[in-house]
């Protein structure tokens, strides 16, 4: 027997060993407390192995109710929104650079009725509640809202599905082209306007990604100082000082080297120990006159 099984039984003996003193200690607990309570941690299911391959996702937005499994590449700029789920379990899905999966939307392979992938190009958006399944969409695609984009499909790019269509397996929309119905077919010529429009919505859905993916990376303490701050901004009296506005939250105004009105307990006052930026120092940065002599 060699030194790594060795051990790799020895760290499972001590899992199991403090797994089992845990759970001792926990119904202990529960027998003490008046009102029983058990918590449940439940893992996190948005990014998921399947088998021997992971996520693989470079400077884009998941949400924390979305589901990237299994063999699926994400590019930079993309988004997947709340509750979507992109699958990768038999075969694999690569979703390019400022790609957004809308909420709730599916994007999955097939295996068995076909030997199908998925691959979705730069700048498409697929709309919330649509269903990309084992089909490939060019750049600039947009699906729109629950429509479906079947197996073995091909939607050539720019190009639009509109809402509730649905592209039978097999299909091919050429490039400058607006489907719809069920099943799609094609329902007029795209228009320059819409193709611009679909460049601007990618942009955009971009944009409101980095906003979101901020806040989401945000702790509990970070979101409760937010919540503070804002309930301040509301109910504070329009004739006193406001410490911030909408677009820009913290005042820059300042009152002799004491900090800004209203908020004393944070100036030098409160605090001797702080250094005021413009209290002790010249403009280029030297020690002042008053300073010097109270050194002497």
């Amino acid at each position: 027997m060699s030194l790594s099984s060795v051990v790799a039984d020895v760290v499972k003996s001590v899992g199991k060993a403090t797994r089992v003193v845990g759970q001792a200690l926990d119904n202990l607990g529960s027998r003490i407390e008046v009102a029983k309570h058990t918590e449940r941690l439940i893992p996190s299911t948005r990014f998921v192995s399947f088998g021997d391959k992971s996520p693989s996702v470079a400077r884009a937005f998941v949400a924390p109710s979305a589901n990237v499994i299994g063999d699926v590449t994400i590019g930079s700029g993309s988004s997947v929104w709340y509750g979507a789920t992109v699958r990768g379990d038999v075969h694999y899905v690569k979703i390019g650079e400022r790609t957004s999966i809308g909420d709730r939307a599916v994007v999955h392979v097939a295996k068995i009725q076909g030997d199908f992938p998925t691959i979705i190009g730069d700048g498409v958006t697929v709309g919330p509640g649509a269903m990309v399944h084992a089909a490939t969409l060019g750049d600039g695609v947009v699906v729109g809202a629950g429509a479906q984009v079947l197996d073995g499909s091909t939607v050539r790019g720019p190009a639009v599905i509109m809402p509730g269509a649905v592209v039978t397996p097999g299909t091919v929309v050429p490039a400058g082209e607006v489907w719809g119905g069920t099943p799609a077919k094609m329902v007029r010529k795209m228009e320059d306007s819409e193709a611009e429009g679909a460049v601007a919505l990618s942009r955009e859905t971009m944009e409101m990604a980095a906003v979101h993916a901020e806040e989401c990376a945000k702790s509990y303490e970070e979101l409760y100082e937010d919540e503070q701050e804002y309930q301040d901004y509301c109910e504070r009296d329009k004739n006193y000082f406001q410490k911030f506005t909408p677009d820009q939250k913290q005042s820059v105004d300042d009152f002799l080297g004491l900090g800004a009105p209203g908020e004393i307990f944070h100036s030098n006052i409160q605090n001797p120990t702080a250094e005021s930026p413009d209290q002790d120092k010249e403009p280029d940065g030297s020690a002042t006159r008053e300073d010097e002599q109270f050194k002497k």
